[in-house]
């Protein structure tokens, strides 16, 4: 007698596997979220440096570091082509490029430090940290890197630095370009005369400092939430000894008007770059910029609408096709 044989048991429908893997996946999102949630609440400054890193891959840049006479620089680098050396401000960090470097690194190589005393550099005295320390100091960076031939940008305190170290090496610097820079005399404004008087808006206690001077520095000021604000703000407060010498020098003559005596031996082409709503160094300093170069065969002069002081962050892509078209020009030696 034969048994019938057994029925084999009813494979499971594709509706019903579908909805297993949405339950799946939507666990898996509730996890993330979770975790997500833990490192913004108690450790934030994870998820910032995890945003940097995000960012700094999508510009195609990879994060290197160097010891040079006991000081350590961090910086980015990416891209191929000629070699652009760009310099951030006062109180700044690398960051500041990474939007800019995005559209850069499809023509140049492209090289972003953190000054010493800034990001995750070493930290130097406040007496290194000036126009002509930071100078000083640049020089050891760039014969740590071999680097013979180059472009060099500035913003802000970074033009005055990379100012000063063009006139004394204008035989590597193929082209300088200084983007809302220090360094220049220009007439009063409501911030030169705060400044004057000691107050410091790149120094901050609060988030409420912080909006304040994100309000100074941006037309559209970005919003950061309040635990990443803290991140910064307690970023801020590890390096006040540093920033408050930095910008009491910065209220001397001598520093505030640094440029003045350097321009004349710029014989390299020069690029002033500045944004037309600039509260901290206005346009009317580029007036002083180009009374000042007597001896640079190119003198270039732009400005760029919806922006203030930070065209490297608000208007990456502008700022990168102004940088792009100066250096490019075969009279620049690009």
């Amino acid at each position: 007698m034969t048994s019938a044989p057994m029925a084999s048991a009813p494979r499971p429908g594709f509706k019903s596997m579908f909805l297993r893997r949405l339950r799946a996946l939507g666990v898996l999102i509730v996890l993330l979220l979770l975790v997500l949630l833990g490192l913004y609440l108690f450790a934030p400054q994870w998820l910032l440096r995890a945003g940097y890193t995000l960012q700094a891959w999508d510009a195609n840049l990879s994060s290197r570091s160097v010891d040079v006479h006991g000081v350590r620089w961090v910086y980015y680098a990416g891209g191929h082509g000629p070699t652009l050396v760009l310099l951030h401000g006062f109180g700044g960090s690398r960051q500041n490029w990474v939007p800019t470097a995005k559209y850069l690194a499809h023509d140049f190589h492209v090289i972003i430090p953190d000054l010493p005393g800034y990001g995750s550099s070493s930290a130097v005295p406040a007496s290194a940290g000036g126009i002509h320390g930071e100078a000083r100091l640049l020089a050891g960076f760039v014969d740590a890197l071999r680097l013979q031939h180059f472009g060099l940008v500035g913003h802000s305190l970074g033009g005055a630095i990379a100012g000063v170290y063009a006139a004394a090496h204008p035989q590597q610097v193929f082209g300088l370009a200084l983007v809302d820079s220090a360094g220049l005399p220009y007439p009063l404004t409501p911030f030169a005369r705060s400044m004057l008087a000691g107050h410091d808006p790149f120094v901050f206690d609060d988030r409420a400092g912080l909006r304040k001077l994100l309000a100074l520095v941006f037309v559209h000021p970005p919003y950061l939430l309040p635990r990443l604000a803290d991140v910064l703000v307690a970023e801020n407060k590890s390096r006040r000894a540093f920033l408050e010498g930095v910008f009491a020098r910065l209220r001397t003559p001598a520093d505030a008007t640094a440029l003045v005596p350097v321009l004349p031996k710029l014989t390299m082409p020069v690029l002033g770059l500045w944004c037309k709503h600039d509260q901290v160094v206005p346009p009317s300093a580029m007036a002083a910029l180009r009374k000042g170069l007597s001896a640079t065969p190119q003198i270039s002069m732009t400005q760029l609408s919806g922006c203030n002081h930070m065209p490297n962050v608000e208007q990456p892509q502008e700022t990168a096709q102004v940088l792009t078209q100066f250096y490019l020009l075969p009279a620049n030696g690009g």
